[in-house]
C-alpha cells in the first residue's frame, strides 16, 4: 500500500512540472516574416523582430525580456503568473515581462480576466498574431519546433537567447538567470 501510495504521489508531481499542452492547437508551419506587430492591453503596438534564431522587443535595449507563452485554461500557467509579475516588479528597469497566450479567439476582456485572477502584473500581447509569435519563437529552441508544451518562458537578453523553460519553474531558477543575463 505505502509503494503504491510513493507510485501514485511522485507520478503527480511529475505531471505537475510537466505543463500543458494541446496538440489539436499547434500549427506546423514554417514562420517567414521576421517582424511582428502585437498590441497590448493598452492598445499600445509594439514590434518584435527575430533576426536569426534571436527576438528583440521595440524599446527594450539593455532589459531581459521574457516571453510567457501560455493559455488561460492551463493550470501551471495561472500558478506561474504571479512569480512573473513578483520578478516584473522587483526588476521593473531591467525586466520586461510579455505575455503571449496561444489561444485563438480569446479576447481582451479573456486576458484582463486572466490578469486581475492570477496576478498577472506585466503586458499582455492582444493580438491574433500571438499564435504566430510563439509557435515562430518555438521554433528556434531545440526540441520544441513543432509542438511545444506550455507554460513555455523564453529569455532574452538584447535579442540574444539567455534560456528558455518547459512547464512550471520556480520563481528562484528564473530570477537567477536574470541575474546572470544582468550581470549581477
Amino acid at each position: 500500500m505505502l509503494k503504491r501510495s510513493v507510485i501514485i504521489s511522485a507520478l503527480a508531481i511529475t505531471l505537475l512540472f510537466q505543463g500543458c499542452n494541446n496538440n489539436k492547437n499547434s500549427e506546423n508551419s514554417i514562420i517567414a516574416t521576421n517582424k511582428f506587430v502585437l498590441d497590448d492591453l493598452s492598445k499600445e503596438s509594439h514590434t518584435i523582430t527575430k533576426e536569426g534564431n534571436n527576438f528583440t522587443l521595440d524599446n527594450a535595449k539593455g532589459k531581459v525580456v521574457i516571453f510567457d507563452i501560455f493559455a488561460t485554461w492551463c493550470p501551471p500557467c495561472r500558478a506561474e503568473a504571479s512569480h512573473l509579475a513578483s520578478l516584473q516588479a522587483k526588476y521593473k528597469e531591467d525586466v520586461v515581462v510579455a505575455g503571449l497566450s496561444i489561444q485563438k479567439d480569446l479576447t481582451t476582456a479573456d486576458i484582463v480576466d486572466f490578469k486581475n485572477e492570477y496576478g498577472a502584473n506585466y503586458m499582455m500581447f492582444v493580438s491574433e498574431d500571438n499564435r504566430k509569435l510563439a509557435f515562430s519563437i518555438a521554433s528556434t529552441l531545440e526540441g520544441l519546433e513543432s509542438d511545444f508544451p506550455i507554460p513555455l518562458m523564453v529569455m532574452y537578453k538584447d535579442g540574444n537567447l539567455v534560456n528558455y523553460y518547459v512547464g512550471a519553474t520556480p520563481e528562484e531558477f528564473i530570477e537567477n538567470d536574470i541575474k546572470k543575463a544582468l550581470g549581477k
